[in-house]
């Protein structure tokens, strides 16, 4: 069973959506302008100037659960205000409370060394810093990452980087201090998942290059800073390596759990977001006489999108409960489902919307177009719709070979079993 909102989340969601009406929605236009006008590789004004007045409003790195550095809250209870956040673009980064850098703030917590996390998981929980992690490779298919060829070789007390990485979130930002890096240490271990190991790798360290940002459906700098970086004979120390060589798989299930789960809960926020608008405007657009609120194509649509949206909000919030109860690994299946369910729901809601707005709704003064690219893209984040069913699959054929019973027991109805 889901708890109920604690007094802290509802006084928490209360200046999370008053804040968000104050400062966020208003400068929503600015934002794209910024992204826009500045492109990719710079810092956005509007941005640094909302962080200080999330921080006095005491809206400042409410992810972490299970730690006295975040807020202690569970990860029901974030999930809560991260759908708030999630209604807006703009909004995550002015929190401290976005992708790649929860994520990574996460593994240094979890599995960085003291010093690890003096240097680089304090200054990025102040937000004086942004951090990139690179797994994906423009050579071959990173959904299986047992693929990944990036050489992290040791030499002496340091360790060699070589690699080519594509879709590096937040890599072209200036103020990309500190990348997570995924290669291989060992690549004849017969263990194909013992291959890999993650290291710190500075981004101002000699041999790292920002080749270019990667548009994401048109889109620069917006959403999230794709970048396509090389490691050309990158040193860093061997003190850089996280939890040990061999270890990066791990790693990178306890990374990804949560990550998952906060793609979902945001998601689900620009959801609701987006069905808000397209009802808006349906009931404002005329055509063929009524308003496109009163075509019945529209209604089945505005219902449906209702369902999906409380269905998956339920869903996720069962999967945070499971996580918070049992923990990442038992809770694997339902974070699958979500990874499934949510973004599909998403590009759907989304589309449906862009239909009701026109061919307005494909260009970007009604935030529709970008809204689905956001949620497309989210499709294939942290593993796509393919792995996470064959990924399901193989759980439910486990459970099933698990049990105890005779073999195949069909319902017999009044005729009979079938011939």
């Amino acid at each position: 069973m889901i708890p109920d909102k604690t007094a802290r989340v509802l006084e928490l969601e209360t200046r999370l959506a008053d804040f968000m009406d104050r400062h966020i929605y208003p400068n929503e236009a600015r934002y794209f302008r910024e992204a826009e006008e500045l492109g990719p590789f710079r810092v956005y004004p509007v941005i640094e100037e909302l962080k200080p007045l999330a921080r006095e409003a005491g809206l400042w790195n409410l992810f972490l659960p299970d730690s006295e550095r975040g807020a202690g809250l569970s990860n029901v209870e974030y999930g809560r205000l991260c759908e708030i956040m999630g209604r807006s673009l703009l909004a995550p980064e002015v929190f401290n409370c976005n992708a790649p850098d929860t994520g990574n703030m996460e593994v240094l917590e979890r599995y960085g060394t003291e010093a690890q996390k003096q240097q680089w998981l304090a200054p990025l929980l102040d937000g004086k810093i942004r951090s990139c992690f690179a797994m994906t490779e423009p050579d071959v298919a990173s959904s299986d990452a047992t693929n990944i060829q990036a050489e992290i070789r040791r030499d002496g007390d340091d360790y060699v980087i070589n690699a080519r990485k594509w879709y590096t979130t937040g890599a072209s930002n200036p103020a990309c201090k500190i990348c997570i890096f995924m290669g291989k240490t060992d690549p004849d271990n017969p263990d194909r998942h013992k291959q890999q190991s993650m290291i710190l790798v500075p981004m101002d360290a000699p041999g790292v290059r920002v080749v270019r940002s990667l548009p994401v459906f048109g889109y620069y700098g917006v959403p999230d800073r794709a970048s396509e970086v090389v490691f050309e004979n990158v040193r860093v120390p061997a003190s850089n390596m996280l939890l040990g060589e061999g270890r990066g798989f791990e790693i990178a299930q306890g990374r990804l759990g949560p990550g998952r789960i906060h793609h979902c809960m945001r998601l689900i926020g620009l959801a609701e977001r987006t069905l808000e608008n397209m009802i808006d405007r349906a009931m404002q657009r005329v055509a063929f006489g009524k308003p496109v609120a009163d075509q019945s194509v529209t209604r089945e649509r505005i219902a449906e999108a209702r369902i999906m949206i409380d269905q998956c909000r339920l869903l996720t919030l069962h999967t945070a409960h499971k996580m918070d109860t049992v923990g990442n690994k038992e809770a694997r299946a339902e974070i699958a489902m979500i990874k499934i369910a949510v973004p599909n729901m998403a590009c759907k809601v989304t589309d449906w919307a862009i239909q009701v707005f026109g061919g307005g709704g494909t260009g970007n003064d009604f935030g529709t177009a970008i809204a689905y690219a956001i949620a497309r893209v989210i499709r294939l984040a942290d593993g796509p719709d393919e792995v996470h069913r064959d990924q399901l699959a193989r759980l439910e054929l486990r459970k099933r070979k698990g049990l105890n019973h005779p073999g195949w027991t069909p319902m017999v109805t009044s005729r009979g079993l079938p011939q």
